[in-house]
């Protein structure tokens, strides 16, 4: 049986796909899944049902909904044990079924070791796997509370890692021209993310496409400037270094760490 949370939340055992139709049943299965192993205790449960606007009867509304994923887990796994009670609160134990969110934690971790150590190949493969299980936005944009929506800020701000560091495993491959149709589309996802712009940049430069990444950077000083911002620094260097035909960019894996050579 394979968790799912990278995307809309579901389980998934063979050819058939599990999904709960109650929302709070889902940031109960979420809260768990994204503390897997871990006991929950009921309070944190609660806070992530119904915050500070607790019902009367919470507990016993908690328990309803838990006795709910416990069947909907028992139809997907034919066990009725995968959700375990305990003194403070309940716990869900994965065993040796699948969770995409450790997989990619998984690569991704790989795939950093490997770019640190310099071996790009490796690394590529490595933050490709990682990425390849997204699906969309994580648990597909669901509201909970303090441990659903940490989580999704945290595991975005991971998958942007991720991206980055794929991006430079590709320039340390040659790879630049296929990224620009790539970086285009981040941009357009993530406006105020500066190095993609960066990344843009270089791509389109060492395609022999300097009045682009010209414009690129145009369009970067717009989005800061709508915000009452410059441009950052390493951003503003390379573009120096663009309009001076600076060989130095030609060689330089990573736009976002670039700075002038020493004069």
């Amino acid at each position: 049986m394979r968790y799912e949370i990278l995307g809309t939340l579901r389980i998934t055992s063979g050819d058939e796909e599990f999904v709960s139709s109650t929302r709070k049943v889902e940031i109960i299965l979420a809260t768990l899944l994204i503390r897997a192993d871990q006991i929950v205790p009921t309070k944190d449960l609660l806070a992530e049902l119904w915050d500070e606007n607790q019902p009367k009867h919470a507990s016993a509304s908690l328990y309803a909904y838990v006795s709910q994923l416990r069947k909907l887990l028992a139809q997907a796994s034919e066990r009725d044990d995968l959700i375990a009670t305990r003194t403070s609160g309940y716990v869900l134990h994965l065993g040796s079924d699948d969770l995409d969110l450790h997989f990619f934690e998984q690569a991704l971790k790989r795939g950093r070791s490997e770019l640190a150590a310099g071996n790009a190949k490796e690394a590529n493969a490595a933050l490709k796997e990682a990425l390849s299980v997204w699906r969309g936005s994580p648990l597909d944009g669901l509201q909970g509370g303090p441990t659903v929506n940490s989580f999704t800020q945290r595991i975005k701000e991971l998958r942007l890692e991720a991206l980055e560091m794929l991006i430079v495993s590709n320039f340390l491959l040659d790879r630049h021209r296929e990224m620009i149709s790539v970086l285009y589309s981040l941009i357009a996802g993530h406006p105020h993310h500066e190095v993609f712009y960066q990344h843009l940049m270089l791509a389109l430069y060492r395609s022999q496409r300097q009045a682009d990444a010209l414009h690129v950077y145009e369009r970067a000083c717009a989005v800061s400037d709508s915000l009452g911002l410059r441009p950052g620094r390493s951003l503003r260097h390379l573009h120096e270094a663009i309009l001076n035909k600076d060989k130095a960019v030609l060689s330089t894996a990573c736009p976002a760490s670039w700075a002038p050579r020493p004069t």
